[in-house]
């Protein structure tokens, strides 16, 4: 499979899945747009490596997730440098556990923003260009918990269950115009929005660190490993390929069994 006339935008992806969907698009021959926050040296430093290894465009654009003008522009700002925007990957994301009685409204607003509504902004934008053009792949990274719930994250919960359906009535609207658009739900990832969370998780349920590990985040996963960056990237180019092209819609499960029950 090739991707070489393809420009892909991938929020959220300065590290952990983002990053490694962005490496893994464009060795197969994509041009990429990096989005998020973090160290400048780090974030050049991964720009500057897809370029070197994979001789494509790497971009990058700090555009807030929270911001929808931001969101609209990091669309446009992508279109006019690469050409296009064929491929949306949306992935920002960010996490806070809490009980619901205590949950701050403040983080309420911003996990809705980032996780769910920032994929609304994107998709809004990136989809009249890939029905103009005939083509297009929305791949929106939700979670196991877009299928089943955990105590303490209401606000991550709900905005995973939301994604999934926005991705749907977006797929439906698009199926005649060559564009697909697919969650991916993966179960506990080791990255470090995961390794963030485990402090709180600590204090709301009184537990050491090794206890949130295998009590927590590996328990309902039967397999009892952690899925793979690499792996979710690789099913991230697979619903980018010709193969996939009836495939839309569809909420797939990366999540070692945890929703098999």
């Amino acid at each position: 499979m090739s991707l070489r006339t393809r420009n892909a935008v991938v929020t959220g992806s300065t590290s952990g899945i983002g990053l490694a969907c962005a490496r893994a698009l464009a060795r197969e021959g994509a041009n990429v747009m990096l989005n998020g926050f973090g160290p400048a040296e780090q974030i050049e430093q991964a720009r500057a490596a897809i370029e070197g290894e994979f001789g494509v465009r790497a971009l990058h654009s700090p555009a807030d997730m929270t911001d929808p003008e931001a969101i609209a522009g990091l669309i446009a700002q992508a279109e006019e440098a690469l050409g296009s925007v064929d491929i949306l990957v949306n992935n920002a994301g960010v996490q806070f556990v809490s009980p619901v009685e205590e949950f701050p409204v403040d983080k309420w607003n911003q996990i809705i923003a980032i996780n769910l509504s920032a994929a609304f902004h994107a998709m809004r934008a990136a989809v009249p260009g890939m029905k103009r053009r005939g083509w297009g792949r929305i791949i929106s990274t939700a979670s196991a918990h877009s299928l089943v719930a955990s105590p303490y994250k209401s606000a991550y919960v709900a905005a995973k269950h939301g994604l999934v359906g926005l991705t749907k009535t977006v797929a439906l609207e698009v199926a005649a115009h060559g564009v697909t658009a697919n969650c991916i739900s993966p179960g506990y990832v080791w990255t470090p929005l995961v390794e963030r969370q485990i402090p709180d998780t600590m204090k709301a349920r009184n537990m050491t660190e090794q206890q949130v590990i295998n009590d927590v985040l590996l328990a309902a996963q039967p397999t009892k490993q952690f899925v793979k960056v690499e792996e979710v990237a690789a099913m991230a180019v697979f619903l980018c390929s010709d193969a996939a092209a009836q495939i839309t819609g569809a909420n797939l499960s990366m999540d070692g069994g945890w929703t098999a029950a």
